[in-house]
């Protein structure tokens, strides 16, 4: 029997759980410096008790930027062996977090092999889940049902669930008044918006959210209390809906962490790169430092097919500003559901972006790694360089695709290369060019 129900309270017990034991070595840190951030909710460790699997990973801002990988089937796109050969390729690059967002079939079966088989965090939004766990219309849903999708995840091993509590039916008049471009784009956000709508009722899960919390101290399940009101372009960034739902948030986290419930806060979609950093700031001071989980933001809204780019610019400006988790954005982003290569280019480009804010933080080890790049190119030690990039498949490709004649230079630059003419001098040899 364990003396703690979540990783919460076992920190605010002084118990060093093998969770937070791992978490610490990763860091770079003593499990005595990483228990108070759990314990204060500045850190969370997502590890639901049935995941058996499970490689734990930190989520805070003084720890590295951790990768979310959205996937999941659609009505669409339904082929579930896909989905889980894109799961593996994930976490085979580097991803940290798998969110399953299946919008269609039987996703029992799924979501219970990804927490029996998939070492990374395993996410959900139960909201989605609802309707096709139910099989019936939207209206005809009662808060309970909600509720019980919501055990049903926890159950199954789910390590932290998006709920979108942030949204009350005072939000209704303020979509229909302020006239937004882009209203609600949050999927979940729209559905639980379209049910107060249709019902009359209020949010369950802002309702009924000590039930809830029940649910996930049982089970130690985190809450990522999702930005139902997010801005889905530009222009909506930073305004009356998106900082009021914020506010709520941080009266929700709290109410949380009085139960020993790890919480995340998701924040903005869409936002002009002067916005992120004071964004960034706010949400730590109105949601009292618990981590900050982006999707994106994406700083323009024209590129289509190049999302990954304009989020990755967005992710690394907000990771440096204190987000602690990026939902990487794929180049099918507002096209298609992506696949088996949008999915790699998402992760590579959430990649740099963490891994770039992670250097600007200073967080403890993060600059290793260029650092014995910088050997690695001074030497021209073409081995030694893949084993330090961050997609070395790609980088040995494209040396291999356009091969030197000579293995001391690279086709760009020949025995013009700076770096072998400085290797030659400095030794004292003679540099032949021609």
């Amino acid at each position: 029997m364990r003396e703690y129900a979540t990783q919460m309270e076992a920190a605010r017990k002084g118990i060093q759980t093998e969770e937070l034991k791992k978490v610490a070595e990763k860091e770079h840190m003593s499990p005595e410096e990483l228990m108070p951030l759990v314990a204060e909710g500045k850190a969370v460790i997502c590890a639901n008790k049935n995941h058996k699997c499970l490689e734990p990973q930190g989520v805070g801002s003084m720890l590295r930027t951790k990768i979310n990988v959205n996937l999941g089937v659609s009505r669409d796109c339904k082929d579930y062996d896909i989905e889980m050969k894109k799961v593996m390729e994930a976490v085979h690059m580097g991803a940290h977090a798998i969110m399953d967002l299946s919008s269609h079939g039987d996703t029992i079966p799924f979501r219970r092999k990804l927490t029996s088989e998939c070492p990374a965090m395993i996410g959900t939004v139960p909201v989605y889940d609802s309707v096709i766990h139910y099989k019936r219309d939207l209206d005809t849903l009662t808060a309970q049902d909600f509720i019980e999708v919501v055990r049903l995840h926890a159950q199954d091993g789910v390590d932290f669930v998006t709920l979108h509590c942030g949204i009350t039916r005072k939000t209704i008049e303020q979509i229909k008044n302020q006239e937004r471009k882009m209203n609600i784009v949050s999927r979940g956000g729209s559905l639980v918006f379209a049910w107060m709508c249709m019902t009359g009722n209020e949010n369950p899960f802002y309702e009924y959210y000590d039930e809830i919390l029940a649910i996930c101290r049982e089970y130690d399940v985190t809450i990522s209390l999702g930005d139902a009101c997010r801005p889905g372009c530009l222009a909506d960034a930073s305004d009356v809906c998106q900082i009021e739902e914020l506010v709520r948030l941080g009266e929700l986290t709290k109410r949380a962490w009085a139960q020993d419930v790890q919480v995340m806060v998701e924040g903005p979609g869409h936002m002009p790169m002067d916005q992120i950093a004071a964004n960034m700031k706010l949400q730590q001071t109105i949601c009292h430092g618990a981590p900050f989980y982006v999707l994106g933001p994406l700083v323009t809204d024209i590129a289509p097919g190049y999302d990954h780019i304009t989020s990755a610019i967005g992710g690394a400006i907000a990771a440096a500003s204190g987000a602690a988790f990026l939902c990487y954005v794929t180049p099918a982003e507002h096209l298609a559901l992506p696949n088996v290569e949008d999915v790699k280019q998402g992760i590579i480009a959430s990649k740099i972006a963490a891994h770039a804010a992670d250097i600007a933080k200073g967080i403890r080890g993060a600059r290793d790694i260029d650092d014995r790049m910088a050997d690695a190119r001074r030497t021209l030690d073409w081995e030694a360089q893949w084993a330090c990039a961050i997609d070395p498949d790609t980088a040995k490709r494209i040396r291999e695709e356009r091969k030197p004649e000579h293995d001391d230079t690279c086709s760009m630059c020949g025995k013009f290369c700076a770096v072998r003419s400085m290797n030659k001098a400095l030794a004292g040899e003679h540099i032949d060019i021609l």
